[in-house]
């Protein structure tokens, strides 16, 4: 059985890596050649939840889960809010194969999605990316959206000046253009053809009347019924795509919400995005449209990012 920490999920599970790998997995789902349920979570006091992912990357494939703690208190104090491994089978033996460290993973495995999605769907010339959030995901969302579009900007903007400014001054050595902090949410998407919104919030941080014509936005943050990162007036005035169309249905806040007020039915979630890469569904239909790609995560995401990782040879 092999075993791969954190370390090791950092130094193999590049971009360059992650990005092809989700590529494929998303491709597959919708072409329907995978397995999984959807997600089963166990609620806490506090906003604190249990987790299980449980999938297969095909019939003959390998198959797993991932088992994952969240505890948002957690951001406060420096502690990790996301923990847990990931769990892969033989399909032969059915033996445990591998067990990696999840968080670190799903990290990175969650910004190559978008940074796939954004490919797919944001202009070509879409340069000015705006981050909402200053967490772990807002760290590899712009370093993997770097990799599918040549930025000119960043912006990024949370609840907490200093915590804005502190994500700021850590990721702008790495980064290759300015990273500003704006004052607010609505200055922060003011200029950007590109959203990423990447909070723990329980109410809406980004309302639709902020976005300009042609931006695409990437809703990561709420994976779970509850919590809406956007308001319904962004969902209902886009070209709105899945991650993977029925856990949208069940488990996306945003669209059940503008669901619930009445102004979308189920035919505005028009596909995947696997389906745009496959080229089944069309993706950006105009240069003014707003596209949104609604992601709650999905298990073949993270074993295709475990077989990505299993062919890499561990260090000696």
């Amino acid at each position: 059985m092999r075993l791969i920490d954190a370390a090791e999920v950092r130094a193999n599970l590049t971009y360059a890596v992650c990005i092809p790998a989700v590529r494929a997995a998303m491709i597959a789902l919708s072409a329907g050649e995978t397995r999984q349920l959807l997600r089963s979570i166990l609620h806490f006091d506090d906003g604190r939840m249990f987790g299980v992912m449980p999938g297969a990357m095909g019939e003959a494939a390998a198959f797993g889960a991932k088992v994952l703690s969240v505890f948002p208190q957690n951001f406060e104090v420096g502690r990790p809010s996301h923990q847990g491994v990931v769990l892969l089978f033989d399909p032969v033996t059915g033996e445990l194969s591998c067990v990696a460290e999840a968080r670190t993973i799903t990290g990175i495995r969650t910004a190559a999605a978008s940074a796939v999605a954004t490919d797919a769907l944001a202009r070509p010339d879409a340069r000015r990316l705006a981050l909402l959030g200053y967490g772990e995901q807002a760290e590899t969302h712009l370093a993997a959206i770097a990799e599918v579009r040549d930025l000119e900007s960043v912006t990024v903007w949370g609840r907490s000046a200093d915590r804005a400014r502190a994500f700021a001054a850590r990721v702008q050595p790495h980064a290759s253009v300015p990273v500003r902090v704006a004052a607010t949410a609505e200055a922060c998407v003011a200029e950007a053809d590109i959203v990423c919104t990447v909070t723990a919030s329980a109410e809406p941080v980004l309302q639709g009347a902020w976005v300009q014509a042609g931006t695409h936005v990437n809703l990561v943050g709420s994976s779970f019924p509850g919590p809406a990162e956007a308001d319904n007036d962004l969902v209902a005035g886009s070209r709105f795509i899945a991650d993977y169309r029925e856990g949208i249905l069940k488990q996306g806040a945003e669209f059940l919400h503008a669901k619930a007020a009445g102004l979308v039915g189920d035919d505005h979630v028009v596909g995947e995005i696997g389906q745009v890469l496959s080229g089944a569904l069309p993706g950006r239909q105009s240069p003014d449209q707003i596209t949104v790609y609604k992601s709650i995560g999905h298990i073949v995401q993270d074993l295709a990012s475990v077989q990505a990782l299993l062919a890499i040879p561990p260090q000696s």
